[in-house]
């Protein structure tokens, strides 16, 4: 093949040009469109996110403050606004605890209950079982408790789940379980796992002490009243 002129170079290449140009620009033009649109959602997201953060944390300050009509509606606002957020789940933990502080149980359960039915994230769904089945133990509720707490799913949250399912054993007075869900709970205790390993300790060791007073006290409770002297 003959190399070609330079005014062939340049006729060819303006057919080219005259052929495609449509597309390059079209293609340029597409290009810079997606590349603003994420850039755009990426902002957006940013945006939305930094108002969540700030509906949450207008409900920590409002509880700090004592207030909690306005700490109430603030977490209902981000409710109605933002029903899937991370942060809408958050305030509503915080309202529980604030409740459980006022031992108001049934409310700190309600709670507990729409974030462990509600929230997409797993981990604030245990968060709010364990705090949950606490709730449950102190209103008596041991069995619901029990129930609530599947050790095999809990996953870094073992340790703790073994101590909950131990005190409600032990308020149940079934001591023998209660001592085998807090020797799991030491076990699986790290510094991570969030509970005291030498608090378990304690209770696990105080329901060892508390079987022989019990058993010390039933021949005493069985003996027949001695019969009073004859005059």
């Amino acid at each position: 093949m003959e190399d070609l002129t330079d005014n062939e170079r340049e006729e060819q290449l303006r057919r080219w040009w005259s052929d495609n140009w449509a597309w390059i620009i079209g293609g340029v033009a597409l290009g810079l469109a997606i590349l603003g649109g994420w850039q755009y959602w990426q902002r957006h997201k940013v945006q939305v996110a930094e108002q969540d953060e700030a509906g949450y944390l207008a409900v920590v300050e409002a509880l700090e403050s004592n207030n909690r009509d306005a700490a109430v509606q603030h977490a209902a606002e981000l409710q109605k606004r933002r029903p899937g957020s991370p942060y809408t789940d958050q305030a509503e933990l915080a309202l529980a605890r604030a409740a459980v502080e006022r031992r108001e149980f049934d409310e700190a359960a309600r709670l507990l209950r729409g974030v462990a039915d509600r929230s997409k994230d797993a981990e604030l769904r245990l968060v709010a079982k364990t705090r949950l089945a606490r709730v449950l133990v102190e209103q008596g509720k041991h069995d619901e408790a029990l129930a609530l707490l599947d050790v095999s799913q809990s996953g870094a949250f073992a340790a703790m789940v073994h101590e909950i399912r131990g005190d409600a054993f032990a308020a149940k007075g079934d001591t023998a379980q209660a001592r085998t869900e807090y020797d799991a709970a030491i076990k699986a205790s790290t510094p991570e796992s969030g509970i005291d390993g030498a608090f378990v300790e304690l209770k696990r060791d105080a329901l060892a002490a508390a079987v022989p007073a019990q058993a010390a006290d039933a021949p005493a409770a069985a003996q027949p009243a001695a019969e009073a002297p004859t005059k």
